[in-house]
């Protein structure tokens, strides 16, 4: 299993849902995991179907500090139900853009519904800084990645990065 760089098509396509939870399904779970610790020292704390290669919608998150407990989320088709309060800008990355951090405005709040490893259907209620990686790991499964919400003037900032991102990966 591999990280799925931009501008690999993968990362602009709508995933689709997992029909059934196989033991298949659980073990890339656990190798999304695994693979996004090991990126971890890039700042990854989440990993989409879609940036492994997969159009499933499945997702791997551990908002923990390097400090802390890990605490991973498995989340099998997940979707966002609610999005609330303020509006919050912070400077995102992401594992299939190497290199390219810029400020994303999203909001504060979110609440997920995801089955979990067993099928079970789940809620989240997040805010803040898991609020954010959920929310930047549902656009990977709709086929959106945060440079799509950066102004004009922000993209062209970023232009040759992305640019040798197409050379390299493309």
């Amino acid at each position: 299993m591999e990280i799925t760089y931009y501008p690999n098509p993968l990362l602009r396509k709508i995933a689709k849902p997992v029909a059934k939870i196989t033991p298949q399904v659980l073990q890339t779970l656990d190798n999304m995991l695994a693979l996004m610790y090991v990126a971890n020292d890039k700042g990854g704390v989440g990993l989409a179907g879609p940036q492994v290669g997969l159009s499933e919608r499945l997702l791997v998150i551990d908002p923990s500090h390097e400090d802390e407990e890990r605490t991973p989320y498995f989340l099998i088709n997940p979707e966002i139900v609610e999005l609330s309060g303020e509006d919050c800008e912070y400077e995102e990355g992401c594992l299939s853009l190497p290199g390219i951090y810029a400020p994303v405005v999203r909001p504060e709040k979110c609440i997920l519904k995801y089955l979990d490893r067993e099928g079970k259907e789940q809620i989240i209620k997040a805010d803040g800084f898991l609020a954010r990686v959920i929310q930047h790991e549902m656009d990977h499964l709709n086929g959106k990645l945060f440079i799509d919400y950066l102004s004009p003037l922000r993209k062209k900032i970023i232009a040759k990065k992305l640019k040798m991102l197409e050379e390299r990966y493309g």
